[in-house]
């Protein structure tokens, strides 16, 4: 007799995407008696509109992977070769708290919480773990290894990380794309442009590299990398000095002008042009068409800011809008983030006066973007690591002294983790976590105005923790007995929504929860700025900034140039005569999804693009494997001669992880942790290299 057939339970569950991207997609996950079976975008959210990149639309390989990490370990070889055992959640919580204790007894800082972006969520990242920290006393953590430099020059010119409303890029007469290649990062903005192109707007794309994007616009202006400041001055020089401005805008709503008028006297085209490597007609032509094009639109991303002036760069192009006028219509103006207009509460989330009951109530800042030498250098040492959320042995910079660090003996590291990263072969504890269809959370965006819920479709694969529930159980263990470490995740997201932001009116968790996402009370058609109201102390957009000045800057917009270019560094570049940048691979996020077969299999393998005359001198054939070398580092890579990387600057896509390479290396062997000029942020387009054929 056959066994009677179980009927199938069907359930619908709303949920966010968690990754470092622009978009925040809202999720639907199908789940069949407990099992998940499809993930896809929620049709009825307006920015999502019902799609999924190719590598979240495949997130069930992720969350049912047979790598992935269900029960804590503990090393049993030496550091590096990743090897371990199976231990228990108490053991592994016990040898922690442990360790903690003993270093909390002579000096707290010698913990370092090591996070990031690998979920950007409110629970799972901004809450119950810097609760734990900032009760122990640990050092800091200085977050900069993305966005702090462009966050910082945004916040200069505009007062935060504010800008205009990506669902109006459609209605856009004039886009210019600059330092971004949104079909790889923006998919969902990418949808828009394209729509504004359908209706006759055009498409100019501002990059060192012919990406996927710039290929598909009408117009591509291939610049020297870190050199965009120059660019944005070369054009303020064109529109202010024949006229084009919009006088009425800048003499209502903007301070400084007379000043900034006198200063891009100083970036004539034909000088700009030996800086930037575009020719002078070029720049005279893009200034005059963008004063000409009304609403004229601007999507700068974080590339642009990944070098010495990085900061600066994006304060410059954010003065632009102002002086055209373009900050008065919704499709137009400029957008590096639209986090500034969420108001989630912060305080409430971190808890800062937990500071006050630890033993080190002050504790240091350590950098991420300069960790290796924080690991090798720091005084007092470093002594014990916890990393969640994040990959360093394969995203940090000058990546060898990065290993040398964690590679020490005496250096006690812990990492919650999904898959056995690079990162993890350095553990002495590797703890398992769940993935995003694991637990609750709630999400704001930096690439469009709408809150998220994430619900939990299923159950925890294996004995797989939050990261939120992880320092519940630390804490019980270090004896903190505050209330806030019971708090549950549901808590922490009706906690996260309290918030005296007008922009947050009307969001509560239940009513979040069930629909899957709210847009902030701001109009349908938003144009924040177009009476003024900037978030900086005149209330206008500052081209004259006293902020910038106390803050030791130029109070003007000025050309920082990168610390290693050919212009600015002839010594270096006569030894490293190619610019390196390692733009985002398509089928990875960060290094997250670069351990998955499909991702690899469409990646296939560490790849340089080079122009042609730029193979030619190296006698370097397409498909050669190169070797690329500077004085940190080395890395191994397939030849892909083309165009599409303008000459003197060779392309690396990244984030490869170290052990899935030939040479167990990535792009990360060869950049710097000099950081950018404000905002302290990495510098990883400001590189030069060398590279010679490997036969």
């Amino acid at each position: 007799m056959q066994a009677p057939v179980k009927p199938v339970k069907r359930t619908i569950v709303r949920a966010a995407c968690p990754h470092d991207c622009p978009d925040t997609c809202a999720m639907q996950i199908t789940v069949e008696n407990g099992i998940a079976v499809k993930v896809e975008g929620a049709k009825d959210h307006p920015f999502t509109a019902g799609t999924l990149c190719t590598k979240v639309a495949r997130y069930l390989e992720r969350t049912y992977s047979k790598d992935r990490v269900l029960f804590p370990h503990k090393r049993v070889g030496p550091k590096g070769r990743g090897e371990f055992e199976r231990i228990s959640w108490d053991e592994a919580l016990d040898t922690i708290a442990t360790k903690f204790k003993a270093i909390e007894a002579e000096d707290p800082q010698g913990i370092l919480p090591y996070d990031y972006a690998g979920t950007m969520g409110y629970v799972q990242w901004h809450s119950m773990g810097r609760r734990f920290f900032n009760r122990l006393g640990a050092s800091r953590l200085d977050r900069t290894i993305c966005s702090s430099a462009g966050k910082a020059g945004v916040r200069i010119t505009l007062g935060g990380s504010f800008g205009m409303d990506p669902e109006r890029f459609d209605e856009a007469k004039l886009i210019l794309v600059w330092g971004s290649n949104p079909i790889v990062s923006n998919l969902h903005l990418w949808s828009r442009v394209q729509e504004a192109k359908r209706r006759g707007a055009k498409l100019i794309a501002i990059d060192p590299y012919r990406s996927l994007t710039a290929e598909k616009c009408h117009e591509h202006l291939a610049l020297l990398p870190g050199t965009d400041a120059a660019l944005a001055l070369g054009l303020m020089h064109v529109i202010i000095g024949e006229g084009r401005h919009d006088a009425d805008y800048v003499e209502k709503y903007t301070i400084g002008f007379e000043a900034l008028a006198e200063r891009v006297k100083d970036y004539p085209p034909h000088e700009v042009a030996e800086i930037t490597g575009l020719p002078a007609e070029k720049i005279i032509a893009l200034a005059r068409e963008y004063a000409a094009t009304r609403p004229a639109a601007i999507r700068l991303n974080y590339g642009l800011q990944r070098h010495a002036g990085g900061g600066m760069a994006v304060r410059n192009i954010m003065c632009l809008p102002a002086l055209t006028g373009d900050w008065r219509h919704p499709a137009g103006g400029a957008v590096l983030s639209t986090s500034g207009f969420f108001g989630m509460n912060q305080t409430q989330l971190e808890r800062p006066d937990l500071l006050t009951r630890s033993k080190c109530p002050n504790p240091r800042s350590v950098n991420m973007s300069a960790v290796g030498d924080a690991l090798l250098e720091a005084r007092p040492p470093i002594r014990a690591l916890y990393v969640y959320n994040s990959n360093p042995v394969a995203i940090a910079p000058d990546s060898s002294k990065v290993v040398r660090g964690f590679s020490r003996e005496d250096l006690f590291t812990v990492v919650h983790e999904q898959f056995l990263t690079d990162t993890c072969d350095y553990a002495d504890i590797v703890l398992p976590a769940t993935t995003q269809l694991e637990h609750h959370d709630v999400h704001t965006a930096y690439g469009h105005l709408y809150v998220m819920a994430n619900s939990p479709a299923i159950a925890p694969l294996g004995e797989s923790l939050p990261n939120s529930e992880v320092f519940r159980r630390l804490a019980a263990r270090m004896g903190f007995t505050e209330d806030c470490f019971r708090d549950s995740d549901e808590d922490v997201c009706r906690q996260a929504l309290e918030s005296p932001n007008p922009n947050m009116r009307g969001i509560e968790w239940e009513s979040l929860k069930q629909k899957g996402w709210q847009r902030l009370a701001v109009p349908e058609r938003f144009a924040p700025f177009a009476q003024g109201n900037f978030g900086t102390p005149s209330g206008k957009c500052e081209f004259y900034s006293e902020t910038a000045k106390n803050m030791g800057m130029d109070p003007l917009p000025t050309y920082i140039p990168p610390r290693e270019s050919a212009l600015s560094n002839p010594e270096l570049a006569s030894k490293y005569p190619l610019a390196l940048i390692s733009p985002p691979n398509r089928h990875f996020l960060n290094s997250s999804f670069a351990n998955l077969p499909f991702a690899i299999a469409e990646a296939r393998e560490p790849s340089l693009e080079l122009h042609p005359r730029d193979a030619a001198a190296r006698s370097i054939r397409d498909g050669d494997s190169v070797c690329v070398f500077n004085g940190r580092g080395a890395f191994t890579a397939r030849a892909r001669v083309s165009e599409r990387a303008r000459e003197g600057v060779v392309v690396a896509l990244s984030v490869w992880w170290k052990k899935l390479t030939a040479d167990r290396a990535n792009a990360n062997e060869v950049t710097s942790q000099a950081l950018t000029d404000i905002g302290r942020g990495a510098t990883f387009y400001d590189c030069l290299v060398e590279v010679r054929p490997q036969r």
